[in-house]
């Protein structure tokens, strides 16, 4: 008995899906819960045969775009780990995943409206590695208090994340919020 393997997707397939998740990522940010996978499909130049063949349900295409944004996330991690400024990569991290969060509450909201449970601390948990190397080269170039623990990190970045996700934390909120909660870790003086 021999397993079929899943063929790749045609390079047409790849562009489609690939316009279709960037429209969606813009209607639902500008159109919230009531926009539609119509509109997506009219601002990705598809048919909404062609949405559906990818995404059968409005839920799947909007798991598909939670998966790429946490892709970009780890991206954006990775990014700074390599090319990054040491004293100052995981304060550049906190307060872009904060902002990203805050840009992508639309899409974490139509997703829990589904029926589609999206804890935040299950994508930060992923990200616990990278934020701990983050967290040990600022440690290293003395721009981060010593004593200071990966865990304590990642519960003020669930906790602003949390924050952003609530609807009253406008852009300058969360800005002094992520400000305050980052003064806390830099050292004394």
């Amino acid at each position: 008995m021999s397993i079929e393997k899943p063929r790749p997707m045609r390079a047409d397939a790849q562009r489609n899906r690939a316009r279709i998740l960037a429209a969606a990522e813009a209607v639902f940010a500008e159109g919230g819960p009531q926009a539609s996978t119509e509109e997506v499909a009219r601002r990705a130049g598809v048919a909404i045969g062609t949405v559906f063949r990818h995404f059968p349900t409005k839920a799947d295409l909007l798991r598909a775009l939670m998966k790429q944004l946490l892709q970009q996330l780890t991206d954006d991690a990775a990014d700074l780990l390599a090319h990054g400024d040491p004293a100052t990569a995981l304060f550049e991290f906190f307060a872009r995943l904060v902002e990203r969060t805050a840009a992508n509450r639309t899409v974490v909201s139509l997703l829990a409206a589904e029926g589609v449970d999206v804890p935040v601390t299950g994508p930060l948990g992923s990200l616990s590695g990278v934020v701990e190397e983050l967290l040990r080269r600022g440690q290293d170039a003395g721009a981060i208090r010593a004593g200071i623990r990966a865990d304590e990190v990642m519960a003020l970045l669930t906790g602003a994340c949390q924050g952003a996700l609530q609807g009253g934390w406008d852009r300058d909120l969360r800005g002094r919020t992520v400000a305050l909660m980052l003064a806390g870790l830099r050292p004394p003086g």
